[in-house]
């Protein structure tokens, strides 16, 4: 089916809409009767069966689109939570972390970022049990940032309304669970989402605070712009603590620095294994989400040390995608990890055959590919 994004549209045109390529929907296009197609194989029932696994793909795709797509003021943490919370009639466990409990944790990172808004800061966990009791999960975690300002490190006033995609890679991660509990994949999946508001009032986090993640380590928070980090952190912690999964990918919205390297047609792709970075790369390949695989190093490592904590959340001027990657890979351990920096790629990225939307609802497909071709039973 065509995707626009209008609902909030009270009266529509031919300019409403976002199903060509300029962003316009036609009146034909609205009030036409959808097309027949009557297909002849082999196997009607292995072909009915191959196409609720795709449209069940193509509807997490679209849960992706929503999130990203809707308004700030009406999808905040809170409200993020309960989107999650509704795959829980496809079959999937779902458990809401509130700032009590995140507090509890040691989850001072995460915290941190959030206290300058009244939207309070929530956690959520989703899990797939579509595998064997005893295999581990494979996890992958999404940066929830629902609207970014940058906070007392303010972004420019210009082009802030796109902030309300801050949270692509919560959104990604939202639809991939909906994609694969929908099709029943055959796999243990664990889906976490830090979901805050990065706002600026007289509790808002100040540059030069010193904060201590759930890992123990701290932080010294140079640029209040650079949350997105300082959520993953103990979301990376908290997910390898808790489930010990076979590995781990996280997705973010991450850097204007990774849109500088590659633009918009590729995500930034880091790993800490050849392995998982090789299938990721193949699963962008045959998706058309196609990632580029970037640096680590410890030359990068030594940029983010801090004269007063563990580390600090910024490094110099040059290489800032890099940077942020070597800082989440202090918290992964030595769990096979791969960070896809999706700042370019999940929101207006430039349209395509099959996307003309704003928010894109990249990943979704791709961690599919990655999950359908090597991890089920």
């Amino acid at each position: 089916r065509s995707y626009g994004f209008d609902k909030y549209k009270t009266r529509k045109d031919k300019e409403d809409g976002q199903s060509d390529a300029k962003g316009a929907e036609s009146k034909k296009a609205e009030t036409a009767k959808p097309a027949k197609i009557t297909i002849h194989c082999a196997d009607p029932s292995a072909a009915k069966k191959a196409f609720a696994a795709e449209e069940a793909v193509i509807e997490g795709v679209l849960l992706a689109r929503d999130l990203v797509n809707e308004p700030a003021n009406t999808l905040g943490p809170v409200e993020f939570a309960a989107r999650a919370k509704e795959l829980e009639g496809l079959g999937v466990e779902v458990e809401i972390l509130t700032e009590k409990e995140m507090k509890k944790l040691g989850m001072g990172s995460l915290l941190g970022v959030a206290q300058g808004s009244p939207r309070g800061a929530r956690m959520a966990v989703m899990q797939w049990k579509g595998g064997k009791a005893k295999d581990a999960p494979i996890a992958f975690i999404g940066k929830g940032v629902t609207f970014d300002t940058g906070g007392n490190s303010m972004k420019p006033a210009s082009g802030m309304e796109d902030m309300k995609g801050d949270m692509g890679g919560a959104a990604a991660v939202t639809g991939l669970i909906r994609a694969l509990a929908a099709r029943k994949a055959k796999a243990n999946i664990v889906g976490v989402i830090g979901l805050v508001e990065n706002a600026v009032d007289g509790h808002a986090q100040r540059p030069g605070d010193i904060v201590t993640s759930m890992s123990g380590q701290t932080i010294e928070v140079l640029n209040t712009d650079a949350e997105g980090r300082l959520v993953l952190a103990d979301a990376l912690w908290y997910t390898n603590d808790r489930f010990k999964p076979k590995f781990m990918v996280n997705l973010a919205t991450l850097t204007g620095a990774i849109m500088v390297a590659l633009g918009q047609h590729y995500a930034g792709l880091f790993s800490n294994n050849d392995e998982l970075a090789g299938r990721l790369f193949g699963a962008g390949q045959a998706t058309q989400e196609r990632l580029w695989r970037m640096p680590l190093g410890a030359e990068y490592d030594k940029l983010i040390e801090s004269k007063n904590a563990d580390m600090k959340n910024i490094g110099g001027r040059y290489g800032g995608a890099i940077i942020a990657a070597q800082f989440l890979q202090r918290f992964v351990k030595d769990t096979p990890w791969a960070h896809l920096d999706i700042a370019g790629t999940a929101m207006g990225a430039p349209a395509s055959e099959i996307n003309q939307s704003w928010g894109s609802g990249f990943g979704v497909r791709l961690l599919d590919r990655l999950v359908r071709d090597h991890y089920e039973g």
